[in-house]
């Protein structure tokens, strides 16, 4: 799969998203850098067919296809759209992502899930306290178990802190399993990472 995004933008002025090139595949992951609260949300609907652009084209294997890609495209933490809440107990999230992928979603399958990750520590813990790189990690990992997933964006993993080698390492661990990911962060990830975007 390759999804290409070719000077999309979005908002009266561009003002919600500036236009933007970018592309990525099966098999790679991209960084694209968007900055501001909100434009990395903007851009990860757009790259996962989420949301129409005002002005440019999204297309995937050539074509535009926005059913294809919300139905192939995982938006993994996008903020107040995909973050799963802060408050709710590390396991009470996997059970409820096992439930999205189809598969047994109770508190021992959502323990064993933890435990296949070697993230068992968390489990009682709410999960906006779970340690940065491990909150991407296992975001990414039950992204990747849902039916037809070919496809992940990743939206803001800098806001959460930690080191932006730990998020891009899971990023790549998921691209190396034959899926297209896309990861969104800001100019200083981008900056730390030393990725040509």
């Amino acid at each position: 799969m390759r999804v290409e995004l070719a000077e999309v933008s979005k908002g009266r002025g561009e003002d919600a998203l500036q236009p933007v090139t970018v592309a990525f595949e099966t098999g790679a992951v991209t960084l694209a850098v968007a900055e501001t609260q909100q434009r990395p949300t903007v851009l990860g609907l757009l790259a996962s067919g989420r949301m129409h652009a005002d002005t440019g084209v999204v297309t995937v294997d050539g074509r535009v296809d926005h059913g294809r890609m919300r139905a192939a495209i995982a938006l993994v933490d996008a903020p107040l759209v995909s973050e799963p809440a802060a408050h709710v107990s590390t396991v009470g999230i996997v059970e409820e992502e096992l439930m999205f992928a189809g598969r047994r979603a109770t508190p021992a399958a959502a323990r064993r899930m933890l435990a296949s990750l070697g993230l068992s520590r968390w489990a009682i813990t709410p999960f906006g306290n779970v340690d940065p790189t491990d909150r991407i990690r296992l975001l990414l990992e039950l992204a990747a178990l849902r039916p037809g997933v070919e496809g992940v964006v990743l939206v803001s993993p800098d806001r959460h802190g930690g080191e932006p080698a730990g998020w891009w390492e899971a990023a790549g661990s998921l691209a190396a399993r034959d899926l297209a990911v896309l990861v969104i962060a800001g100019d200083a990830s981008a900056a730390l990472l030393g990725v040509a975007r």
